[in-house]
């Protein structure tokens, strides 16, 4: 039955992977995630709308759209300290109804200063932060060999940065930009009701933890090597998909239309891939995976920083998306090797790590084009933390292969 759920005593690890855990949780999730993710970009297919109308400069439109990225990486831990506490369930409920509340303000009384849209993205972080709930959610309904499904699944929310990419630009165009915050809280309204309808805590949550608790996979070094490693995969990723707007509009005079399905066909084969990533990682290793993806992201986004036309700038994103989705994925097949008894936890402050580097590459393009001009060092000095990483992981990889797979017997 498609609304059986998995626990110690009535578990059949015979059972498909639909008959072992709750799918209408596992819908609901995903398109709570997928709406949130929506909104958290919002603001970059609308920065060069905005940034007409309050004169931004470069800098002040790359802190706009990074702003969101800062935010929803800080309160991914606020949010995986709430869901031990209150549930995924109403944890959830809360933020989406903080991030409709805020819409509604700004579109009611209207964002007329810089300050104002920094306000707003600060509100849109909650959006930012529905990873830490998503899955959880989801991924506490099923057994640990349907855990790579259940999270894959409910983690492809991350495609509603096309959404907004595709959509967002148009509704600018023939309804002015502040309308757009009030349209978006229509869709973000009906999956709140379906949310409310659908989703259900699993029967099996683990006991809450302390801050302290929270906080302790930090005094392991590997942790800070995984969260390095997804600053670079997610963060690459989630502040292009705020940036390319900018850059498109920017650099070659696109209109933000156009400007918007250039992003969109960045981000959708970013997200695509998420699940390929983690299944290429299962079978050849998240260390061997990794490796691939930061030198061909480095030199994708290397490449970016000289190329002279709209091709092949959009050919070579098209190719540091998939290579930085595909390590998003390779990233959480390595985690739960290391920290499997933590894996709610890790999930928050990889998270966190992610959205850091996001917003870092944003801001940082943004200011790059203030102080020279012209994208090209914002794009040189994240394609040089790419190689950092490769470096990195070639540090590590021996004594992890040597640890992680004589105590868990997997590739890595």
């Amino acid at each position: 039955m498609a609304t059986a759920f998995w626990n110690d005593e009535t578990h059949d690890t015979r059972s498909g992977f639909w008959a072992s855990g709750h799918v209408p949780t596992l819908i609901a999730a995903f398109l709570y995630f997928d709406l949130a993710f929506m909104v958290w970009v919002l603001l970059g297919p609308l920065a060069p709308e905005i940034a007409k109308t309050l004169a931004l400069t470069p800098a002040e439109k790359g802190l706009m759209v990074a702003v969101p990225t800062l935010a929803g990486a800080i309160l991914r831990v606020v949010n995986g300290l709430l869901v031990d506490r209150i549930g995924p369930k109403r944890s959830g409920a809360i933020s989406q109804m903080i991030v409709i509340g805020g819409l509604l303000s700004a579109w009611m009384l209207g964002v007329n200063s810089f300050a104002g849209t920094l306000a707003l993205g600060v509100i849109l972080g909650f959006a930012g932060a529905s990873f830490a709930i998503a899955l959880p959610l989801a991924s506490r309904w099923y057994p640990p060999e349907h855990q790579g499904k259940a999270m894959g699944l409910a983690g492809m929310g991350n495609s509603g940065t096309v959404l907004a990419a595709l959509f967002a630009p148009t509704l600018a165009k023939l309804f002015g930009w502040n309308a757009v915050l009030g349209l978006a809280c229509i869709p973000l309204a009906i999956v709140l009701a379906l949310y409310l309808v659908m989703a259900k805590d699993a029967p099996t949550a683990p006991a809450p933890k302390s801050l302290v608790e929270y906080l302790a996979p930090l005094r392991a070094p590997d942790a800070w090597w995984l969260m390095g490693f997804y600053a670079v995969t997610f963060g690459g990723f989630v502040g292009l998909a705020a940036s390319l707007p900018i850059y498109f509009t920017d650099r070659f005079g696109l209109t933000t239309i156009v400007a918007g399905y250039c992003t969109a066909a960045c981000v959708l084969a970013g997200s695509l891939v998420r699940p390929m990533g983690g299944a290429l990682a299962d079978r050849i290793g998240g260390v061997k995976t990794l490796t691939a993806v930061f030198v061909v992201a480095a030199l994708a986004l290397a490449g970016v920083s000289a190329a002279p036309t709209v091709g092949s700038a959009l050919g070579l994103f098209v190719l540091a998306m998939l290579a930085l989705g595909t390590g998003n994925g390779a990233v959480f097949q390595l985690v739960p090797q290391r920290f499997s008894a933590e894996i709610g936890v890790m999930t928050g402050l990889v998270g966190m790590a992610g959205g850091i580097g996001g917003f870092y590459l944003a801001s940082s393009l943004g200011l790059a084009k203030q102080l020279t001009g012209s994208f090209q060092w914002g794009f040189l000095i994240f394609a040089g933390l790419a190689v950092i990483a490769l470096a990195g992981l070639t540090l590590v990889k021996g004594s992890w292969r040597r640890e992680w797979t004589a105590a868990q017997g997997v590739r890595i």
